[in-house]
């Protein structure tokens, strides 16, 4: 284990004029708080924030940096707390680990809304301090590095999750060393045959063309000298893990790969890599098709090189990366090679590409997706390479690659994907369906009155473009039950005599729970919100004269009309089994010998429902979405139309089912019933049911007033951290 002045060597070694006092508090404070605590392997478990501090020393950061790694598990393994770590070592410090304990594990296979929930956490902790990331990508390397001491389960859930989020996030971020020892990591536990054929066939080919690598160093470098380009040449090996996706994704043999080995060239200037371009083309045939600019045209996580493949002197296919020893610092460490602490503020550039997909995607979080949608189109986006493409004024637009016009029109602005009708690639129409290519120029044709059909979703490969169809077809949908809920309110307030205007309902959005008048309206349109609650919000004082109650009226298209003590109005056919007689008795509950009851579903004001007959039973009132409905699809003279109407001053509680499924650990039954009871809802069943390892999944039989207290109890369950998820259950 690396002592204390080892450390302190270490960084005053790149940085002269540290805070050495920071680093030695740090540094005896967490081996103090973690005391006799062990790792899984028995070592100390104080070993593991200090190699975490080790791998940060290697990146060259601040002693602010290290001192976080060193304290990074105080808060969520010992007694420490955040007001402790404040006045030891500072505000920014213990913002940073309280940052950093916040960020629960993520649980790939189980919990995949969790999951999505962490990232959106860690995402905006890298936002308000990106220094955070490098603490977090520095804690998985040394637990990856750690792993074989795991149990297997264990190992592969970890593993999966470092392939399909750190390993990519380090990527985007520039981090390429770290990147490629994640992946290597990784696939050695998830694919322990592919990673050890992989990697025997690489040392056989390495072996086998090392006199061949040594001639193109030895050629390159005296070819060079010659020029008066002072270079470093130097020949590499792909990781097992790349060679071995390559393999996958373009289903070549490992013998047909054309970048197994590869030289960097490393020069003064990018003048010099220019000339060293011309150098090696005139030594050595080049593979057409294989040629990269990123010196011109930067990678968004500020990757710049240039690449080029070329034919061999044994007849091979070797590529070459040309770059400035200044690139080759950025490209190896990305942001970790840029300033990110001036004058006591984080730096995050904005004139930085390595920033620009973290922005984009902390911009997502505002777009109102779900969970899991959120963490499908970021992994979406972790996963994709670029390509390249143009708007006619030529604007620069980066793309994933397999994208098409559709998300290169919202990459340019969501109104014009929304508007999008239309495009030209290169001065031809084409398809919007039509997967870009490198250099593509592309021209959106558009129209005010369009709107993006819902099939592009599974076209789009962008998140932002993905998000945006999602929204604008929510939107289509909202407007028409806006127009149906207005159509409803004006027969409800001409059958009362009176007239319904927009303008005059927004005074009283606040009545009937909404703040937008379109809100409401959609409310209305939907079922969710009484057209009669909006009546009465409007005129409280309004006194109906046809309002009658357990009074029997005869209608002119022969239906009945009665109103019920628990809120219901019936719309009853006249012949229905022949005895009108029915629909005479009093209804309230089981009262008389036309008893009604809510079905096994439960149903609370504000759901449509219908009413069924049942011969010598009475009616069973069902929610109008209930599977259990298409039992009686063959009956349609049982079924009978039934509305709510109650009154204001109405306490009735209705019964409702949800399934709630939550964290399987201590005190969350206590925490779930507390959130309920808090609501004001009643518990009147429970039962649970274990579903995995460490999920539990309850059905719980609630007792609520209405649709809205239904919907505010889900999003107060949804908010606890022990919930996974919290839904309404119908059949």
């Amino acid at each position: 284990m690396m002592r204390q002045y080892e450390l302190v060597e270490r960084v005053a070694a790149y940085k002269p004029n540290l805070d050495e006092g920071l680093l030695n508090r740090a540094y005896v404070y967490a081996m103090q708080k973690h005391g006799a605590q062990k790792r899984v392997n028995g070592d100390p478990y104080f070993s593991h924030p200090l190699e975490v501090a080790a791998i940060l020393t290697g990146l060259h950061l601040d002693e602010a940096t290290i001192a976080t790694a060193l304290l990074h598990d105080t808060i969520e393994d010992t007694d420490a707390t955040r007001k402790e770590l404040d006045q030891l070592f500072g505000h920014k410090i213990g913002m940073l680990v309280e940052g950093l304990t916040k960020i629960r594990r993520l649980d790939l296979v189980s919990r995949k809304t969790a999951q999505a929930e962490n990232l959106r956490k860690l995402l905006l902790a890298i936002a308000d301090d990106i220094r955070v990331l490098l603490v977090k990508l520095a804690d998985r390397l040394h637990n990856m590095r750690t792993l074989h001491h795991m149990k297997p389960e264990k190992r592969a859930r970890i593993a999966e999750e470092t392939m399909e989020i750190y390993a990519p996030l380090a990527g985007r971020m520039g981090m390429h060393d770290m990147r490629e020892e994640l992946e290597t990591l990784s696939f050695q536990y998830l694919n322990a045959e592919a990673y050890a054929t992989v990697t025997a066939r690489l040392a056989e080919l390495r072996e086998r063309h090392a006199d061949t690598i040594a001639q193109i160093e030895e050629t390159l470098t005296a070819r060079l000298k010659e020029k008066g380009i002072v270079a470093s040449v130097s020949g590499r090996q792909k990781k097992p893990y790349s060679v071995f996706s390559k393999m996958q994704r373009k289903a070549l043999s490992l013998e047909q790969l054309s970048d197994i080995f590869g030289f960097r060239v490393i020069v003064a200037d990018e003048e010099d890599c220019y000339r060293t371009l011309g150098i090696v083309h005139r030594t050595w045939p080049l593979v057409p098709g294989r040629f990269k600019d990123y010196i011109s045209i930067p990678k968004q996580n500020g990757y710049r090189s240039i690449h080029t493949t070329i034919v061999g002197p044994s007849r091979q296919r070797v590529e070459l990366q040309i770059r400035t020893r200044a690139m080759h610092h950025v490209n190896e460490y990305g942001i970790a090679a840029h300033e990110l602490y001036k004058d006591g503020q984080v730096s995050l550039s904005t004139e930085s590409e390595a920033y620009s997909w973290l922005r984009r995607t902390i911009e997502m979080l505002a777009e109102g997706d779900t969970p899991e949608d959120f963490l499908e189109n970021t992994k979406l986006e972790l996963f994709q390479d670029q390509v390249f493409c143009f708007t006619p004024k030529g604007r620069l637009i980066a793309l994933p690659r397999g994208a098409t016009p559709i998300d290169f029109a919202y990459a340019v602005h969501t109104d014009v994907g929304d508007t999008c009708v239309g495009c030209k690639i290169d001065g031809r129409v084409m398809p919007v369906v039509t997967e870009l290519t490198n250099g593509d120029e592309v021209e959106i044709v558009r129209s005010k009155a369009a709107t993006p059909p819902p099939a592009w979703e599974s076209v789009a490969v962008t998140g932002k473009a993905r998000s945006a169809i999602r929204r604008a077809a929510r939107n289509a949908i909202r407007k028409q039950y806006c127009g149906l809920g207005q159509q409803i309110l004006e027969r409800t307030f001409h059958r009362a005599g009176k007239t319904f205007t927009r303008d005059g309902l927004k005074p009283y959005l606040g009545k009937v729970g909404h703040r937008e008048l379109e809100d409401a309206l959609a409310a209305v349109g939907r079922g969710e919100l009484s057209s009669a609650d909006v009546f009465r919000a409007v005129h409280p004082d309004f006194q109906d004269s046809r309002a009658a109650k357990s009074v029997l009226h005869a209608q002119k298209d022969g239906w009945f009309n009665i109103r019920s003590a628990i809120g219901l109005v019936f719309r009853v056919p006249e012949e229905m089994d022949g005895d009108a007689s029915l629909v005479q008795l009093p209804i309230r509950g089981a009262v008389g010998d036309l008893p009604v009851r809510f079905g096994p579903d439960g149903a609370v004001p504000g759901d449509r429902i219908v009413g069924i007959f049942e011969a010598g039973q009475g009616i069973t009132i069902y929610p109008i979405q209930s599977p259990a409905l298409t039992d009686f699809d063959d009956s349609p003279n049982r079924w009978i139309d039934v509305r709510w109407d109650l009154d204001a001053e109405t306490t009735a509680r209705f019964p409702a089912k949800i399934r709630v499924s939550a964290l399987n650990e201590p005190g969350t039954l206590a925490e779930i019933a507390e959130t309920i009871a808090l609501n004001d809802a009643n518990i009147h069943n429970l039962s649970m049911a274990s579903t995995a390892p460490d999920v539990t999944t309850m059905a719980v039989d609630l007792e609520v007033w209405d649709l809205q207290h239904l919907t505010r109890t889900l999003n107060q369950l949804r908010a606890k951290s022990c919930v996974t998820d919290a839904i309404r259950v119908n059949g």
